[in-house]
């Protein structure tokens, strides 16, 4: 007789009076209507809801932190969500520097429950991402240049794969998943319930910084910052932010582990350029660094929005910039375009040691339009497809934690070199495709 398989942990169906706040994402854009939400407690519920999935042939979503950036990657009409939210344990290791987390806890209070232990751990913008899904993307940070990539700290995690059997990866355990979780993609070979994180001990003195300009200065506050940002001591991770014209807001800032007298000394190209409205720089804790970088936000947004993103192994030309000045005078609002400057000891490692590809980059660039009505959105969504084209003759790749249903061929967009080596790794732990989503890695042919 066939044992029955229930769901367990917090499950909660379209009827039940939770459903309708279970749904909500970070981003409107991306919410569904499934048939059932797990918030899983343990490996037990994750496994339960992933057997009970296939059984009723029901496809799968997993989620940590609700913050997909696009549609059908956390949640899918006449799915089931596996939610790991709930799981939320620390434990650290200060002498060994490791830090054993589950994937549920969100990146803000991970960092600074950290910090206050004297632990730098990578860090990026927003507190409120999950890290079960930022880890395995890449998860590029402001400190990457010291750290290097959050995936590239993983040294092991703890999995349910496709037939709900909890596996455990290390260098020593499945290499193989191990070497294609460190930058392939959330959700792809199983849901992961709990990494271990290589960790470090935190600066005792961090620089912040934050220069403004008047938005009219755009293309030559960029072109000096991604003449400069590439190759400034890889102790400073930096971004500049350009807002849509509507909004006005031109600004750079960024961390500096080190003392404020060198922080102001690497600052002076960026602090000679254009004619600056605010310069300020401080000497900070690294928990008030933390504050500064990614202050506590709301878990969710009340606009629509859809993203792209590229990495650059050369700057951008003038017609480059204008093209980024263009989109800007079309969008509205807080829609923006987004540098984080590359290097260090992100770039150090080789494309084949991880399956993150990107690691001969000078910087990262990411846009954004956002709207309210319907009717706007195709415009929106256009306008992004739309830049993405004109920039690709000067861009590379893309960042698959900000994924772009508009890039057909993504494999190579975002993997790289690396694709085929993922659907093998694929096609050995979830022969079957049952963790298929939009964009998702497919299993190498068997034929």
């Amino acid at each position: 007789m066939k044992q029955k398989i229930e769901l367990t942990g917090t499950v909660i169906y379209p009827n039940d009076l939770g459903y309708q706040q279970a749904r909500m994402n970070w981003n409107p854009f991306t919410n569904a209507f499934p048939i059932v939400f797990v918030f899983a407690h343990q490996n037990e519920d994750v496994a339960n809801a992933i057997k009970w999935a296939r059984k009723n042939g029901v496809p799968i979503r997993m989620r940590s932190g609700r913050h997909s950036l696009a549609k059908d990657f956390s949640q899918v009409d006449g799915g089931i969500v596996i939610d790991v939210s709930q799981m939320k344990t620390v434990m650290l290791d200060k002498i060994n520097g490791i830090a054993t987390v589950q994937a549920g806890v969100r990146v803000g209070p991970l960092v600074r429950m950290l910090a206050k232990e004297g632990v730098l751990a990578p860090f990026g913008d927003s507190s409120s991402v999950g890290i079960g899904g930022i880890s395995t993307g890449g998860g590029i940070t402001v400190v990457q240049r010291t750290t290097g990539l959050i995936s590239d700290n993983i040294l092991a995690a703890t999995i349910v794969d496709a037939n709900g059997k909890v596996i455990h990866v290390s260098e020593c355990s499945n290499p193989d998943l191990l070497w294609a979780i460190r930058g392939g993609g959330g959700g792809n070979f199983g849901i992961i319930t709990s990494y271990k994180f290589k960790v470090r001990a935190a600066p005792f003195k961090v620089g912040i910084y934050q220069i403004v300009w008047p938005w009219e200065q755009l293309e030559e506050v960029i072109d000096t910052w991604q003449k400069w940002a590439p190759s400034v001591d890889e102790r400073l991770g930096s971004i500049v932010e350009v807002f849509s014209k509507m909004n006005g807001l031109l600004r750079s800032q960024g961390i500096f582990l080190g003392p404020k007298t060198e922080l102001e000394k690497l600052l002076a190209p960026l602090t000679g350029v254009g004619t600056p409205i605010k310069i300020f720089i401080k000497e900070v804790s690294l928990l008030e660094a933390i504050d500064f970088w990614a202050p506590n936000e709301p878990l969710s947004i009340d606009q629509n929005t859809t993203f792209s993103s590229t990495w650059l192994e050369q700057c951008l030309p003038e017609e480059g910039l204008k093209s980024i000045r263009s989109f800007l005078e079309k969008t509205t609002g807080t829609s923006n375009f987004f540098f984080l400057n590359s290097g260090g000891a992100m770039n150090r490692i080789s494309s084949k040691e991880t399956a993150f590809f990107w690691r001969n980059t000078r910087y990262y660039m990411e846009w954004n339009s956002k709207w309210t009505k319907d009717s706007e959105a195709q415009r929106n969504i256009e306008l992004v497809e739309n830049t993405r084209i004109e920039l690709q003759p000067y861009t590379i790749g893309s960042y698959v934690n900000v994924p772009d249903l508009g890039i057909k061929n993504y494999g190579q967009e975002y993997y790289g070199d690396n694709f085929s080596r993922l659907q093998q790794v694929k096609a050995k732990y979830d022969p079957d495709n049952v963790f298929k989503f939009a964009q998702s890695i497919p299993p190498a042919s068997t034929c």
